[in-house]
């Protein structure tokens, strides 16, 4: 029989399990990181000279780790590209990659960290998870040997991949994840052969993971949070922002909406290539988020969100996206129409002439719908509703439908579609819908100086998105991003 003094850690440990496991609640933190990346190369460094480069981004990440679990996170995300950066070719990457395992091997490189060979970063990071009870996510670089039995082997007899990497609070391997939609500039990895849908469960929700680019593709996002049922999607990028639909806070606020889950996004930080914007995205909207142009400086964001989502009593309807706008058969109002481009896509755009109406606009098999009122009709601002259904993208392309409510960068009508960051017309209303082909819509709305309007806006059932009591700050656009996973061309892959 053990004596008293033995049992009672074990005690405290259950308990603090089982009150855990009993929690509505969770506290999670984003790390939005300036990474220091190593001068240009196209020859690869010194094995030591890149732990060194590494090692200075982890000081910084372990500086944030520490400060999330001294108030009481759960878990930490930092970014893709977080302790490297992205100036590489597939050779000069290579000195930066460890070999990563599966983690059935139940592995704590803290402990064990020579186990597979040498994984410096491994063991650092599980250290930072260990040392600080809280679970650490980190994107790093896989590699894997390979031969001529493999048809598919590239030439350097390795295949090196996009990783995410999550280590719980004992320090413990428990997810690692392959990129697999794979941006038109990462030519230094490979895709692996098949997608792969990663999740974990923790004592506070299921979480699944995914990488950057990858939030677009039916493979691996939708896989997760519709087959998998995660509530929670933990989501490393180093998102480049473009206006008008895809700055970082406001597609990752809307997806998280449209999916109805929570994402935690952490971005890498960049004001050269315009990379910012990180949060806490939950099905009601953003619990956090930051979006900074202007300094260098990276940003911890914390937030309590819920465990279990989908058993929240504000957990919102599955939304019918084409109910409202299909059920009308003749929609008055301003429809002169004229073509504009946003980036390569080719919209079809319609002034909003007047202070207030009603509007249609169609394009292929997405008709869009707008009842507006401006709260003054100003003569320098020009305001259009556009409607875009067709493939985005060079590389890989896939099938937008998209309904927008859109301010022009001036009052010449060729620039609508062209980013704009500010505004001055507030509106007293807005209702937008669209006849949609896809249950996969994404409801967002940016307001002037890139800011999110949490709580001011809803969608109704049968797929409206309106304003609440009219909008508190000038309007850059409320759009509807819908996905038509089903017409996208094959994975490059396939």
């Amino acid at each position: 029989m053990l004596p008293s003094q033995a049992l009672l850690p074990a005690v405290v440990f259950a308990l603090t399990a089982l009150q855990a496991l009993a929690s509505d609640t969770f506290l999670a933190a984003v790390y939005e990181h300036a990474v220091i990346l190593p001068d240009p190369t196209d020859q690869p460094v010194s094995p030591s000279d890149a732990l060194a480069l590494m090692n200075k981004n982890m000081d910084v990440l372990e500086g944030a780790v520490k400060e999330a679990a001294r108030q009481g996170a759960h878990i930490i995300v930092t970014p893709e590209d977080g302790i490297y950066g992205w100036r590489f070719t597939r050779e000069s990457l290579y000195p930066y990659l460890e070999d990563i395992p599966d983690p059935v091997v139940n592995w704590i490189p803290c402990t064990d960290p020579s186990r597979f060979g040498p994984a410096p970063v491994q063991e650092r990071l599980s250290c930072m998870a260990r040392n600080n009870s809280i679970y650490v996510v980190a994107n790093i670089g896989d590699k894997k040997p390979c031969d001529s039995s493999d048809p598919s082997c590239p030439g350097d007899g390795r295949y090196q991949y996009n990783t995410d990497v999550v280590f719980d609070t004992q320090g413990k391997l428990v997810a690692r994840y392959h990129k697999y939609n794979l941006f038109r500039g990462e030519t230094q990895f490979n895709y692996p052969k098949e997608p792969e849908a990663v999740t974990f469960e923790t004592p506070f929700g299921k979480f699944g993971i995914f990488t950057c680019f990858d939030i677009l593709f039916y493979e691996p996002a939708v896989v997760l949070v519709s087959k998998m049922q995660v509530d929670t999607v933990l989501f490393p990028t180093a998102w480049m922002n473009v206006l008008p639909f895809l700055t970082a806070v406001q597609f990752h606020s809307a997806w998280a909406m449209g999916m109805r889950v929570n994402l935690l996004s952490a971005n890498t930080h960049n004001t050269s290539t315009a990379m910012t914007g990180s949060g806490l995205f939950t099905p009601e909207g953003p619990a956090a988020y930051h979006y900074d142009s202007a300094t260098e400086e990276g940003h911890l964001l914390l937030a309590e969100l819920s465990t279990h989502p989908r058993l929240s009593p504000t957990y919102a309807p599955a939304i019918n996206w084409s109910s409202y706008a299909t059920s009308i058969k003749n929609f008055p109002g301003e429809n002169d129409t004229f073509s504009g481009a946003v980036r390569r896509d080719i919209f079809t755009f319609s002034e909003l002439r007047h202070k207030d109406g009603n509007c249609t606009v169609c394009q292929g098999d997405l008709c869009c719908h707008l009842v507006y009122q401006m709260l003054n009709k100003r003569n320098d601002e020009v305001y259009v509703l556009g409607a875009f259904d067709g493939l985005h993208g060079s590389l890989i392309k896939y099938h937008w439908q998209i309904c927008t409510l859109l301010k022009c960068p001036s009052t010449n009508l060729s620039t609508c579609g062209q980013p704009v960051e500010t505004a001055q017309t507030k509106f007293e209303m807005f209702s937008l819908s669209g006849t949609f082909g896809t249950s996969y819509v994404f409801p967002e709305v940016l307001y002037s100086g890139v800011q999110l309007a949490p709580g001011e806006f809803k969608v109704l059932r049968d797929g409206r998105l309106k304003s609440k009591h009219g909008t508190s700050k000038p309007l850059i656009t409320a759009t509807l991003f819908g996905r038509l996973y089903e017409k996208d061309p094959p994975h490059p892959l396939r």
